[in-house]
């Protein structure tokens, strides 16, 4: 893995809670704040770190970057080397798990388990017609016209129809919103690709997917299932992309049972000796 083209970004993250460490990545365009329902139900479980990438929330946008995903991977290795954490159950979302991704494969000694939401093994040109089509309508029809079609396409329309509020946030949160990050990111995530490097990934690894999903089609996350050895899977019917904004508390369920599985199974192979490791 080629070295990155600037020196790591100092990122800002929420940091809360003590116990087994949760790094929660976010995707393209978005912030740690993506996680705020699911946060409060892991603190008392976990210790969470909700990190903001670079140019995204309130992480620095440093001059000259190329967002490739070396670089993207060092500013969260430089993160967990300022915490203390040698190791961490990285939980990526969308884009953010593509990021997570490339973290397993390069630096599987770094993770504990790997959890995508809403992610894939590849950007497909579904994918890429979607994000493409985010940028024309920001441009050529402005601020409203493109949070509207940000709230179609990330949300299953009976949640937005029992959340009419949140259209109303979500509009205002876009405009005050500094895309360049995003911008830049998306043209890398554009050739994202892994499938053929995958399947030699051997951490303990849980897929969460809405099946409803018109971002990242949920056969992705049955692709992702069938490749990584050991990988479990949970679909989420009637939910659109943004799984943890949906269903928080399933989101939080479901990840605490599965850290804490991972963490049982690492005490239990650490605590075993030869002798009883080797019984039948």
């Amino acid at each position: 893995m080629p070295g990155p083209s600037t020196a790591s970004t100092p990122l800002d993250a929420r940091v809360e809670g003590d116990g087994s460490p949760i790094l929660l990545v976010h995707g393209l365009g978005g912030n740690r704040t993506v996680w705020n329902s699911v946060l409060p139900l892991l603190i008392p479980k976990a210790q969470v770190v909700a990190v903001d990438l670079r140019g995204h929330g309130r992480s620095p946008l440093p001059e000259g970057s190329t967002f490739g995903f070396d670089e993207l991977a060092q500013d969260l290795l430089a993160l967990l080397d300022r915490l203390a954490l040698p190791s961490v159950h990285v939980v990526g979302l969308s884009a953010g798990g593509f990021l997570a991704l490339r973290l397993a494969l390069d630096h599987p000694d770094r993770l504990r388990s790997l959890i995508l939401i809403g992610s894939a093994a590849q950007c497909d040109g579904h994918t890429r017609a979607i994000g493409q089509n985010w940028a024309d309508v920001y441009t050529n029809e402005g601020f409203d016209a493109y949070a509207l079609r940000l709230l179609k396409d990330l949300y299953y329309p009976d949640w937005i129809e029992a959340h009419l509020d949140f259209a109303d946030h979500l509009r205002e949160e876009v405009k005050g919103q500094d895309l360049r990050g995003a911008v830049q990111w998306g043209l890398n995530v554009r050739g994202f690709d892994v499938r053929g490097q995958v399947g030699r990934l051997r951490l303990p690894a849980l897929i969460l997917h809405g099946m409803d999903d018109r971002v990242v089609d949920s056969s992705h996350a049955r692709y992702l299932r069938q490749s990584i050895p050991g990988a479990q899977l949970r679909l989420f019917p009637r939910t659109g992309h943004f799984v943890p904004i949906e269903h928080p508390t399933e989101v939080a369920e479901a990840l605490a049972t599965f850290v804490d599985g991972v963490e049982a199974r690492r005490a239990g192979a650490a605590g075993a000796s030869p002798a009883v490791a080797g019984d039948k």
